[in-house]
């Protein structure tokens, strides 16, 4: 007869046969002492740092490697660039601000706040002028919000290109912002003057010398759109838009404007140059498809991954990874071990709030095979992440952007993944 053990139960039995135990511990026994735990280490005879040692907090050395990383030869200067969020390395759901992606377009600018304006005009009924104090006393909101580049996962369209998943799916980052509803400060400028608002306009505005620039639906800027001025509880990092930036939740990250200063409320799109030469998907026949703001729904497993290999053997082992959708809540991650011929549902972590990451884990058994890892995630509306076949059927491989088709790692015997494509 079979019998099912708890891992607690299969410690405890483990223990008491003096044997090692199957999720990786060491099991004590006669003869062998750890010299780990019999005797007294270095650290345990010293004192050690003030308190006044590292004024700032700073990562331990031993975790040095967890950090941004950038691809070289994939842009032509480092100044407009991106670099990776190290996703493989964390966990729950929530990025350090040190660690969260970086995209520039002209490099990271420093603005001081005693320097900072943001000017509202257009079809306003009183043109206005913030400085960073005016925006401060408005009343404020704290919501987590995933931000994800459009072009995450770009480089696998024609196939598995990059291997690790810090670079296929590391441009993106959550984190908790707080800020000021958009709506709010519109509002103080006065709508009136556009009149019907349901075919209305914002332009929003960087102070970077790309001035970045972006068009939103009206509709969008009075829902949840917030001009934020803190993440994680801290100041914006100088590369996330220090001072004031912009957060568009659900939508593409270049709409995320940084150093914001302009918001203009116009009757038509702008049309500018980040909306028409770039962050549009072009199709197999060349046409360009428009406006495509909300990143659908996506997951990826983080861990074991190509960076994340397993090193503690064969037994019990925690598949993890992220989940998360531009168009509401992660209802269901599923999980595949065979490239998608069968599934098993995940665990999800605690809920956040919606349009934010979603940690997810699947509490399973290694014995060395060799697997073909997916995951697929659903999320409140219904829809179902896609295979990148299924992404295809519709947008053949001359994209760039809004690649969010289900990603495979091959787990060979010795517990190393690497990226493979099963479309």
């Amino acid at each position: 007869m079979k019998t099912n053990l708890t891992r607690r139960a299969l410690l405890r039995s483990g223990i008491a046969a003096g044997a090692s135990v199957a999720a990786g511990g060491t099991a004590l026994a006669e003869g062998s002492p750890d010299p780990l735990i019999t005797e007294t280490q270095d650290w345990a005879s010293y004192t050690g740092d003030a308190v006044d040692a590292t004024p700032y907090g700073l990562p331990i050395r031993f975790e040095a490697d967890v950090i941004r990383r950038n691809v070289p030869w994939l842009t032509a200067d480092p100044i407009s660039s991106i670099n990776f969020t190290p996703i493989h390395a964390l966990d729950g759901t929530i990025t350090p601000q040190g660690c969260a992606f970086e995209r520039h377009h002209s490099g990271a600018i420093e603005l001081a706040k005693e320097n900072y304006r943001l000017i509202v005009n257009g079809l306003v009924d009183r043109p206005l002028v913030f400085t960073y104090e005016d925006i401060e006393r408005f009343p404020r909101e704290n919501h987590v919000y995933f931000c994800e580049c459009a072009a995450n996962t770009g480089m696998e369209w024609a196939g598995a290109q990059l291997n690790g998943v810090q670079f296929t799916h590391g441009m993106i980052h959550n984190m908790e912002y707080t800020g000021v509803p958009l709506r709010a400060l519109l509002e103080e400028a006065g709508l009136d003057a556009a009149g019907d608002l349901a075919d209305k306009w914002v332009y929003v505005e960087g102070a970077d010398a790309s001035s970045n620039g972006r068009s939103i639906p009206m509709e969008k800027a009075l829902d949840d759109v917030l001009v934020a001025f803190k993440a994680n509880g801290e100041a914006l990092r100088k590369e996330h838009g220090y001072p004031v930036r912009l957060v568009v939740p659900g939508w593409e990250g270049n709409m995320w404007v940084k150093w914001l200063r302009r918001i203009e409320v116009s009757d038509a799109a702008v049309q500018s140059r980040e909306e028409t030469s770039k962050y549009t998907d072009v199709l197999e026949d060349g046409v360009a498809r428009k406006w495509t703001w909300v990143m659908d729904a996506k997951s990826v497993i983080t861990s074991p991954s190509p960076q994340q290999p397993i090193t503690h053997g064969k037994g019990p082992l925690v598949i993890s990874g992220l989940a998360w959708s531009g168009h509401g809540q992660i209802t269901r991650v599923d999980i595949s071990k065979d490239g998608g011929m069968t599934w098993e549902t995940a665990r999800l972590g605690k809920q956040g709030d919606t349009k934010a990451l979603t940690r997810f884990y699947l509490d399973t058994e290694w014995n060395g095979e060799s697997w073909l890892l997916q995951s697929r995630a659903m999320d409140e509306t219904g829809y179902v992440q896609p295979t990148k076949d299924q992404l295809r059927e519709t947008r053949g491989e001359n994209s760039i952007y809004h690649n969010n088709c289900i990603q495979t790692w091959a787990l060979t015997p010795d517990g190393i993944a690497e990226n493979v494509e099963v479309s």
